[in-house]
């Protein structure tokens, strides 16, 4: 009887958590922009014009904005130049970096960055992602090899191995990242979603 009320409180755990989860962090960006901005907005405006909400309206639009000016040339040199300014400084260079890095890596640019392959190793396929196929960007000791770069996570963490496998070892999988990802992490107890 005990482990059957223990079964369905984790199952109802599990079902509940990442809603929660969600929920709170949907929340906590709609509060701490309300804050950041709605201060602001407080400094500048008439108390009579200010209504609560307005800040995370704000910061909506400020995000948008951003983004809209990155399309221009002019703004992404001066990103450019901002982040060259940044990469000097010492604890700063190295968090900034990491976190550059990874949102690169879920934000492909280039053809090959981050797609999704199957890598075999004395027969066990592992999940994996390509992070880096062009040889010239491989450190020098690794160049001139017919290798690509694969970072394979691990499940219910963040972490994982970043490894150089020869082509012949991977092969292209038909997922897109975020169902490869979410397969991995939670070790394939969601499976792939069917629409």
């Amino acid at each position: 009887m005990f482990k059957s009320i223990s079964k369905i409180l984790l199952t109802g755990f599990i079902t509940l958590l990442p809603v929660v989860l969600t929920i709170y962090l949907l929340y906590w960006l709609a509060v701490s922009s309300e804050q950041v901005m709605g201060g602001a907005l407080r400094w500048v405006l008439p108390q009579a014009t200010y209504f609560p909400g307005l800040g995370m309206v704000a910061g909506l639009l400020v995000v948008f904005i951003v983004g809209l000016m990155m399309k221009a040339i002019l703004v992404r040199q001066l990103f450019a130049f901002g982040e060259k300014l940044l990469y000097r400084l010492p604890l700063i260079k190295t968090v900034y970096r990491a976190m550059r890095d990874l949102f690169d890596f879920f934000t492909p640019k280039q053809e090959g960055l981050g797609q999704v392959v199957a890598v075999t190793y004395n027969g066990i396929e592992l999940i994996g992602f390509i992070t880096q196929s062009e040889q010239r960007r491989l450190p020098e000791s690794f160049r001139n090899q017919d290798k690509v770069l694969v970072y394979l996570p691990m499940s219910y963490m963040i972490g994982g191995f970043t490894v150089f496998i020869p082509r012949e070892h991977i092969r292209p999988l038909k997922m897109t990242m975020e169902e490869a990802m979410r397969f991995a992490l939670t070790a394939g107890i969601t499976g792939k979603n069917e629409d």
